[in-house]
């Protein structure tokens, strides 16, 4: 969809992408499989697997009908699994073949500039933590509150960084301070694996230093977070 929209942009003019999500780089300068839709019906079994054993399931059923995908994609990463899970129960066509008849790109990397912006992990680190704190400071608590009495591991909004920890001092499981040092931590995991994700596929892009920050203000829940 994102695809769609911008491509009567990039045909017009010359123009700058920013962003930090790496399948919407991907796509623009490699193309992807315009796989149809998923019915919900198949959306909705492929949830209830993975809330029932995680990967499991679907390791097994892609070792018997794409097991050229297992190569490819993170096997440890269970919406990855159900992703090429759905796509082969619902077209009969395994995904590593849809990917192998991919498009041409919107862009060709020859006619791009490309760059990834980096900085140190500890000063990336210490904007994780002050960035969460002011999150919670600011209705990140109240917002996860209001989806709780609803709450399940098949939406997405599970999967929203630090949610689940805050949905668990709602519970009265932990208290805030602890939510708030675990969303932080849960929050560096992603971008580490964002960073490997990042030298793995970005291997032969410009780097680009990212300035420092000022300085972190001082706060109970910034002194926890960034403990």
């Amino acid at each position: 969809a994102w695809l769609r929209e911008v491509a009567p942009i990039i045909a017009q003019e010359s123009a700058i992408i920013v962003g930090g999500t790496g399948l919407y780089l991907s796509s623009l300068l490699r193309g992807i499989a315009p796989i149809p839709p998923v019915p919900d019906a198949i959306r909705a079994e492929g949830n209830a697997l993975r809330a029932r054993d995680r990967t499991e399931s679907f390791l097994a059923y892609l070792g018997r009908h794409d097991p050229a995908i297992l190569e490819r994609i993170d096997t440890a990463n269970p919406m990855r699994l159900q992703r090429a899970w759905e796509v082969h129960r619902a077209t009969g066509t395994p995904l590593s073949e849809w990917q192998e008849d991919t498009p041409k790109p919107l862009i060709e990397k020859e006619n791009a500039v490309c760059a990834v912006v980096e900085g140190p992990v500890e000063w990336l680190n210490d904007r994780i933590a002050r960035r969460f704190a002011w999150m919670v400071e600011h209705g990140a608590l109240d917002e996860v509150a209001a989806l709780w009495p609803r709450w399940s591991e098949n939406t997405p909004a599970h999967r929203a960084l630090g949610a689940a920890e805050l949905g668990a001092h709602i519970d009265g499981k932990i208290n805030l301070e602890d939510a708030v040092i675990k969303g932080t931590i849960a929050t560096r995991q992603f971008a580490k694996r964002q960073r490997t994700w990042f030298r793995s596929n970005m291997r032969d892009w410009r780097r680009v230093a990212a300035d420092a920050p000022p300085e972190p203000a001082a706060g109970d829940l910034l002194e926890a977070a960034t403990r």
